[in-house]
């Protein structure tokens, strides 16, 4: 027997809050993924979800429409990474505004106040990953609408009627949204 074969034996699964984990392998198609969102006037195509990770981590694909963007905010349990795939956005992370174009990384540690916003003329595409997986999936799935085949999203965070609500899910995932996001 290898020792790939017995460190595979080995390994234990962890759960994740929505139920059993496994880490298995995935195969994602071009323009596939379980399911997709509009949240916070984003729409995101969940491609891994944290279940096939063993908790580990989370990819989403973004389509952000122009001008559009979460409002800042500060994540208290994962770590966030962006790859920019199309188009061109503004992030802030900390006290730092960045421009970031298609091939872009920026990485974002847990406990740091960032947001981004699309600040080109066309849709902007990023993959994102939070680590570990889990929690964030979860407040997408709360308060996010489902994309059933609407070319138009809701309202930017600031637009919709339920913004305390969506703060307070927020807050039950571990995210956090200063209260000057909330009363724009």
């Amino acid at each position: 027997m290898s020792h790939t074969t017995v460190f595979a034996q080995g390994h234990e699964t962890r759960r994740v809050e929505h139920g059993e984990s496994k880490k298995a392998i995935a195969h994602v198609l071009p323009g596939e993924g379980t399911k997709s969102l509009w949240v916070l006037g984003e729409f995101l195509t969940h491609k891994i979800p944290s279940q096939q990770t063993g908790g580990a981590y989370v990819l989403f694909e973004a389509a952000t429409p122009p001008g559009a963007g979460p409002p800042p905010h500060v994540h208290h349990r994962e770590d966030e990474a962006f790859y920019v795939l199309e188009g061109q956005y503004e992030f802030l992370s900390g006290r730092q505004t960045l421009r970031a174009g298609a091939s872009s990384l920026l990485y974002v540690p847990k406990g740091t106040l960032h947001t981004h916003k699309n600040i080109g003329k066309g849709v902007g595409r990023m993959l994102l990953t939070q680590t570990p997986g889990g929690l964030y999936e979860l407040f997408f799935q709360k308060a996010g609408m489902p994309a059933d085949g609407d070319e138009v999203g809701p309202p930017a965070f600031e637009d919709r009627p339920d913004v305390k609500r969506i703060v307070k899910i927020a807050a039950e995932h571990g995210i956090e949204i200063p209260p000057f996001a909330e009363e724009t």
